[in-house]
């Protein structure tokens, strides 16, 4: 990969409404060869998917997320895809990760409570016959999500105090 289209995937992630034109202002390529670079990523998978990262407490709307940590033992042959597959075919499943250390996966997964989330992982992560052990971590608040802050300390309004 050369510096322009490095440099192009740079912009987009951090802003993905930035235009080709824009972003030819801060490289060396024309708009054309900025549209075309960003299709031909598109195209070939390089860039999945442009996204809107949403404060949903502030929308006021209350979702619920967990991490999932698996255990799992793995089928003769296939590895952690096949599972993997199963797993991320569930709408509720938002990300799943291999892991190093005590645990093989990560999940996570959101609903609309934490009673749904629970019932969720025990019909059905708890019962996959690959999966030996699972601990949930329920999401308390979220402060920062993909490089985005979203929590900012309140500002206490004082008084001033005059003599």
């Amino acid at each position: 990969m050369d510096e322009n289209t490095r440099h192009i995937l740079e912009c987009l992630e951090e802003d993905a409404r930035m235009t080709s034109e824009q972003i030819a202002a801060l490289t060396d390529l024309s708009t054309e060869e900025v549209s075309n670079r960003i299709k031909e990523m598109e195209n070939n998978g390089v860039i999945r998917k442009y996204k809107t990262v949403v404060d949903w407490d502030l929308a006021g709307d209350e979702n619920v997320y967990a991490i999932i940590e698996l255990k799992v033992s793995l089928e003769r042959r296939l590895g952690y895809q096949a599972l993997v597959e199963r797993l991320y075919k569930f709408p509720e499943v938002r990300s799943v990760r291999l892991l190093s250390g005590q645990y093989d996966l990560s999940l996570t997964v959101g609903g609309r409570s934490m009673k749904e989330v629970a019932f969720f992982v025990a019909e059905k992560i708890s019962t996959l016959d690959q999966v030996q052990h699972t601990t949930t971590h329920f999401v308390l608040k979220t402060y920062k999500e993909d490089g985005i802050i979203l929590y900012e300390e309140d500002r206490v309004a004082r008084l001033i105090v005059t003599p």
